[in-house]
């Protein structure tokens, strides 16, 4: 069929022609945000899920609304190659000149740059890859005392005090939050709380993996009655049907129930997979309906492209020792397993394969979903392993 036409568009955080089954999700984002600018209560909400079922994509979304509603936003990806306050740094001065745009705002608005030159000045030796350069005089003891943690919350609170005084609010939106380091995690929550204490109108949204709940729990042990977590899984069979038939049903085109079915058993229900299968169903059908011939023509294709785009990327990454021991759990199934069962299965003591273990949870390649246990952090991925190294040795 004409490949202009197709709907599905599979990609990092590229929005799917139906936002099938999270529509609940956005609008209590959007009402969580509403009673941060209205001064009210709200924990902040944090995404979190195994990767392709659509975290960054919600997260998008939840931003593109934020800023209709007038509330200021910041976004940032934590990379992990990147400090948390040169990545902030930036973001914070931009927020600040927009506010100091408001007449209103202009003194509290000055207040905060001042802040944010005095945050800079003192991190950017232990910081350096803080390249922000303000021509601003510091102001003598605010957000610049040496001590991550107080020097962060003050400077949240100025720029959260400047968004008041303008009639807006700021909302900090971050990726792969799981990538901060922990010093900088326990810092940004404890300047979170305060400002939740305060009632200030500064709040965060955000996203990560699974681990990201224990990491947070972790630095903070409020961090449970400051953070609304949802966790996010692959999407049920109506859902995920709606995934499916609802585009193809605005292109004209029909899908047979039995092709249907197999792409969201292929799929897993999970958005991702559902749009790679989508795009390349619609390429492999000549005609409407799209029958179950169609899918099984279009699967080697698609099963090449999410090797190539979605799992390579990360296996490529990994050390030799790494790989090995990532075969080894696909030797063992989907997971969860005991870390015990991988370690006999590479052979080794549990001691031995241990910081292999632990260097891939650091990286995002595997998780602990309890203790003892390991699975990968992207669904499918035991599949991907038995076909990218189909001898085990």
């Amino acid at each position: 069929m004409d490949a202009l036409r197709n709907p599905f568009s599979p990609g990092a955080g590229t929005a799917p022609p139906q936002l099938a089954g999270r529509h609940h999700l956005v609008e209590q984002a959007r009402i969580a945000l509403a009673r941060h600018a209205a001064g009210r209560a709200a924990k902040s909400p944090i995404l979190i899920g195994l990767r392709g079922v659509g975290k960054t994509v919600l997260l998008n979304r939840m931003q593109v609304d934020a800023e209709d509603a007038d509330v200021v936003t910041i976004q940032i990806e934590a990379p992990g190659s990147q400090s948390l306050p040169a990545a902030l740094a930036p973001e914070l001065h931009a927020a600040l000149q927009r506010i100091s745009k408001r007449a209103a705002a202009s003194a509290l608005a000055h207040r905060a740059l001042s802040a944010l030159a005095g945050f800079v000045a003192a991190w950017k030796i232990t910081y350096q890859d803080i390249g922000l350069q303000l021509d601003v005089d510091p102001e003598p003891g605010l957000a610049n005392n040496g001590h991550l943690e107080s020097d962060l919350r003050d400077l949240m609170l100025a720029v959260g005090a400047a968004a008041k005084s303008a009639e807006t609010s700021v909302a900090i939106f971050i990726d792969e939050l799981q990538y901060v380091d922990q010093q900088e995690l326990a810092a940004l929550t404890a300047a979170l709380h305060r400002s939740a204490q305060r009632q200030t109108p500064l709040t965060l949204v955000a996203a990560g993996l699974p681990q990201l709940r224990a990491q947070l729990g972790d630095a903070k042990s409020y961090a449970e009655r400051l953070f609304d977590f949802t966790e996010l899984g692959a999407l049920d069979g109506t859902d995920a049907a709606d995934a499916i038939a609802a585009p193809l049903d605005d292109e004209d085109v029909e899908i047979e129930r039995d092709a249907l079915d197999a792409i969201i058993e292929e799929a897993r229900g999970y958005p991702y997979f559902l749009q790679e299968w989508g795009k390349h169903v619609w390429e492999a059908a000549e005609r409407s309906p799209i029958t179950s011939l169609d899918v099984k023509r279009a699967e080697p294709r698609i099963l090449e492209a999410l090797d190539e785009s979605f799992f390579r990327v990360r296996f490529d990454r990994c050390t030799t020792s790494q790989q090995r021991y990532l075969r080894a759990m696909a030797d063992l199934g989907p997971g969860p397993h005991r870390s015990g069962e991988i370690a006999k299965r590479c052979d080794r003591g549990v001691n031995q394969v241990a910081p292999i273990r632990r260097s891939l949870i650091e990286e995002g390649m595997i998780w602990s979903p309890g203790y003892g246990e390991t699975a990968f952090t992207a669904p499918l991925f035991d599949e991907f392993m038995l076909r990218i190294m189909p001898e085990f040795k």
